[in-house]
């Protein structure tokens, strides 16, 4: 069966659109460059003499998956169905449910998470996107099969989130969106995916707005030593976390999924590898003695390498842990990647430290070539010293200051 298209064309075309081949099949490339077969298919007209119109995914076209060959001749069995008065989607759908399992999207999402692992640029890319499709976000929907995951159920997720955390509620629809498409070209689903954005979503929420690059909503220094006061007051695992932070100056993603193996208590080091760093090169944090007393009052959970373990066998403290702690002391109007500002804003006007030895705490590389090419240490004994002088900075004022720490074991 000819058509318009070969098998170099699909391979290599890029732009997203609707490319016929024929016979009602379609060549569908998504705005995020992903490649799907369709069967577009009339089916009569309404009582009201609206014309039917219906859509049968054939499969996904990219590299190793449904080639074109296959694509017609499945385009050409749905035509035959027609010929003979069934609808081929009904047919499917039939088959489907007489003898085929259709997985729950949680399931789905997760094993495509796996299947994905290698495309990610690193754990902690792994670690947010089990965390938005896992339960903290996804939980209303993940035991609902996917090929009943409609609009409904995508606006159930994102709409209590969608002006809280714009930037996750955005991300995470394009996870969704890219896990229905998976599922679609698996032959799981069809037709048009519910969280599609352009001329769906868009239509149904409010415009995100847009964040400032680089600006977290942030605590000023002078009430630092009042907040960790309060802080040490917690009795919770999620709490000690956001401390640990705070002293090493440190990004959350690379708090919780710190590892035992990553410390060395007696030198007072904690080395964070290349592959969970922003800049992808190994940061050494200079700890003070608060950070080690942190560090001996949590428990080593077997089968659990995570300094700050989470519920979950195996699996480190959620973020959003650490944001309902914040929410739970009414400091839900800062965030925890914020305490980096507190202290480079407290470095800045409080200390005389050099300015490269403030930007080496915060792992921001130097952002001249030049310079960088001739600084190739990281100051580490120079940190010491600073972090020792923000620690003292943070300790609480007051004569009623306790310090809580969680039993051993």
């Amino acid at each position: 069966m000819a058509g318009k298209l070969n098998a170099r064309r699909v391979e290599t075309l890029t732009k997203p659109g609707r490319y016929a081949d024929g016979n009602n099949l379609y060549l569908f490339i998504s705005a995020n460059g992903g490649k799907r077969w369709t069967f577009f298919y009339r089916l009569g007209k309404t009582a009201e003499g609206k014309e039917v119109r219906r859509e049968m995914g054939l499969g996904g076209a990219a590299r190793g998956q449904v080639s074109l060959a296959e694509a017609r001749e499945r385009a050409l069995e749905a035509r035959r169905l027609l010929s003979a008065g069934v609808d081929p989607l009904e047919h499917r759908k039939a088959q489907e449910k007489a003898g085929r399992t259709i997985p729950a999207f949680g399931t789905f999402a997760d094993d495509y998470i796996n299947s994905h692992k290698p495309k990610f640029r690193n754990a902690k890319h792994v670690a947010q996107w089990e965390m938005t499709l896992g339960e903290a976000y996804c939980r209303t929907i993940r035991t609902k099969p996917i090929n009943e995951i409609d609009t409904e159920a995508v606006l159930s997720v994102l709409q209590p989130i969608w002006n809280k955390v714009p930037e996750t509620a955005s991300r995470l629809r394009g996870r969704i969106e890219n896990v229905l498409d998976a599922a679609r070209a698996l032959g799981y689903r069809d037709g048009p995916n519910p969280a599609t954005w352009r001329g769906h979503l868009k239509t149904l929420l409010p415009a995100r707005q847009k964040l400032t690059r680089g600006h977290h909503a942030a605590l000023p220094y002078d009430d630092l030593p009042a907040f960790m006061a309060d802080l040490r007051a917690r009795q919770s695992t999620a709490a000690l976390a956001i401390e640990f932070c705070i002293l090493t100056a440190s990004r959350s993603s690379e708090v919780l999924n710190a590892e035992w193996s990553e410390i060395d208590v007696e030198k007072a080091i904690w080395t964070i590898p290349p592959q969970r760093m922003k800049a992808s090169h190994a940061h050494r944090i200079p700890m003070t003695d608060r950070a080690l007393d942190i560090l001996r009052s949590l428990p080593k959970l077997q089968g659990n390498p995570h300094v700050f373990p989470g519920n979950a066998r195996g699996k480190p403290l959620s973020g959003m842990a650490m944001a309902m702690q914040l929410r739970r002391m009414k400091r839900d109007s800062i965030t925890v990647h914020g305490f980096r500002s507190t202290f480079r804003d407290w470095a800045s006007e409080q200390t005389s430290f050099p300015h490269e030895t403030c930007e080496h705490a915060l792992a921001h590389r130097i952002s001249d070539k030049a310079e960088a090419a001739y600084r190739r240490g990281d100051q580490f004994e120079k940190r010491r010293k600073l972090m020792e002088a923000w620690t003292a900075w943070c300790e609480p004022k007051f004569a009623t200051n306790v310090v809580a720490l969680r039993s051993k074991g």
